[in-house]
């Protein structure tokens, strides 16, 4: 087990990966393990310092989450995030109790002379999300950040080099929050800034090979980000003879996708099989509306055409998968206590029946970090720079009853936007953008005619790896000539909506 800088114990937020994300753009390489970690496999990495996260319990919950008692006497630097500084606060002697009022955003946090804050701003911004509070400080601790609502914001024992913070340095909405992580690793755990994309390639070219010996390789390719950056990386591992990329066209593309997929496997050079798989899919999908349903029918049916492809080839071990640490986050609290948002095509592991293991090497990776892979691994920037796309396709885009029409109309209203978006030059200006069918008619009128025809929403977010995300303000004569040329040009669609919720609460797709 190698050395791990910083671990982080997951307690169950929604934002623990976000410190995970943070400290790795700092170039401190940090890993996250769930709060009931083993104490020896905690000590087997060796860490510089341990950060406990936030999380939705109270400390004096029934069945309140606690790590090994051990942890405290590792003699590392320790820090606790709102749910981890309640811990803190109670290992140690202090007083936690629910807040008259709990405080839900922004605060103004204001600081005291500490290393921790080095180079840190006054009466900055911070992000607040907790309902109990430390109301009585434990010996040896000091007050060095306090808020409005929160006198104790900040509190340090800086002779043991105990740091524990109410709010959330990892969110967005904190603005020196990131430096305030980097600070803990860089001036009180001592950690060097030698994490980067180009170790990371190196590291997992050497792992794959380590993996895969002199077997085969199936690697599903989608013509998206991830999938183009999992094949590149094992070509750069593997010969040529050991890997076989397969295609699936499965029907749920947008408009003239399957084409640009085997287009750029040409330039890339890299052999692929192509599988015209839409009728099978469009099969187990006749009469699903269920968003969960529709994603493990469409999971099982991309295991089942591998599978039968795979048995075509001699020696093939292995699938070779873009699952990203969000998948993994978002389908199951398989590293911690996180609340299951939705369940993910590429991630649970394999069915029973499946001969072959799973090669994951954006696993533990970010969105973010795998277009930097990418770049680092010689990818082109228009390809890198491609807006995410979901596993599942245009099946969870099309609320209800996947059907040929409503995939039509899907496509054609999408690659409209997408046009509109490059030729007002807001496609990079916006992290994913991208049509939903609502299946809701309603009324309209066309020239003279009454109609009774479908609604689209567009949807397009800003964020840096999908664990947040803020609606785009698009300037209204963009989205105007969008829902113009929509209307106008699809039979079939007569009102056009622009989706403005946030994540949290709404997530990035619709399902």
């Amino acid at each position: 087990m190698k050395q791990v800088p910083i671990l982080v114990l997951d307690f169950g937020s929604q934002y623990t990966q976000l410190i995970a994300r943070k400290l790795r753009e700092s170039g401190v390489y940090c890993e996250v393990v769930p709060y009931r970690e083993n104490i020896e496999d905690i000590k087997a990495r060796k860490p510089q310092g341990i950060i406990l996260s936030g999380g939705p319990a109270s400390v004096y919950a029934k069945d309140a989450y606690k790590p090994s008692e051990e942890i405290w006497d590792l003699g590392v630097p320790i820090m606790g995030i709102c749910y981890g500084m309640q811990l803190i606060t109670q290992q140690f002697g202090g007083e936690v109790i629910p807040a008259n009022h709990h405080e839900y955003g922004k605060a103004k946090l204001s600081i005291s002379q500490s290393p921790i804050f080095e180079g840190m701003s006054d009466n900055e911004t911070v992000w607040m999300s907790h309902g109990d509070r430390a109301e009585r400080l434990p010996v040896g601790f000091k007050v060095i950040g306090s808020s409005e609502n929160s006198p104790y914001a900040g509190i340090a024992n800086e002779e043991k080099k105990i740091y524990a913070f109410q709010f959330h340095p990892e969110v967005h909405h904190s603005v020196e929050g990131t430096k305030l992580l980097k600070n803990f690793a860089k001036y009180i755990c001592g950690c060097s800034s030698t994490w980067n994309m180009g170790s990371f390639a190196k590291e997992k070219i050497k792992a794959i090979r380590e993996q895969v010996g002199d077997k085969k390789v199936l690697c599903g390719v989608s013509g998206g980000v991830d999938s183009s950056v999992v094949a590149t990386i094992l070509h750069e591992a593997l010969p040529k003879e050991q890997l076989i990329c397969v295609f699936v066209d499965q029907g749920l593309l947008r408009k003239d996708e399957a084409e640009q997929v085997q287009d750029m496997f040409k330039l890339l050079d890299i052999p692929l099989i192509t599988i015209d798989a839409k009728d099978e899919f469009m099969k187990v999908l006749k009469g699903v509306s269920d968003p969960e349903q529709k994603r493990k029918s469409i999971g099982e049916k991309f295991i089942e055409v591998f599978d039968a492809e795979a048995k075509k080839h001699t020696d093939v071990a292995f699938l070779a998968q873009g699952t990203l640490y969000t998948d993994v986050i978002e389908s199951v609290s398989v590293k911690g206590p996180s609340k299951t948002i939705k369940s993910h095509h590429n991630v649970g592991g394999l069915p029973d029946w499946m001969t072959f293991e799973l090669v994951e090497p954006l696993r533990e990776i970010f969105k973010d970090e795998v277009r930097k892979l990418g770049l680092e691994l010689g990818l082109p920037k228009h390809m890198i720079d491609r807006h995410p796309f979901p596993g599942p396709g245009l099946a969870i885009r099309v609320m209800g009853d996947v059907t040929e029409d409503a995939l039509r109309l899907l496509r054609e209203s999408d690659a409209i936007m997408q046009e509109e978006l490059r030729a007002t030059g807001y496609y990079n200006r916006v992290w994913q953008a991208f049509t939903v069918l609502l299946n809701v008619q309603s009324v309209g009128v066309m020239g003279d005619n009454r109609t009774y025809d479908n609604t689209v929403c567009v949807r397009m977010v800003e964020s840096v790896d999908g664990m947040t995300a803020t609606f785009a303000h698009i300037p209204h004569d963009v989205l105007e000539g969008i829902s113009r040329r929509i209307i106008n040009e699809i039979d079939g669609i007569n009102r056009v909506v622009y989706d403005i919720s946030s994540k949290p609460p709404a997530t990035i797709e619709w399902e």
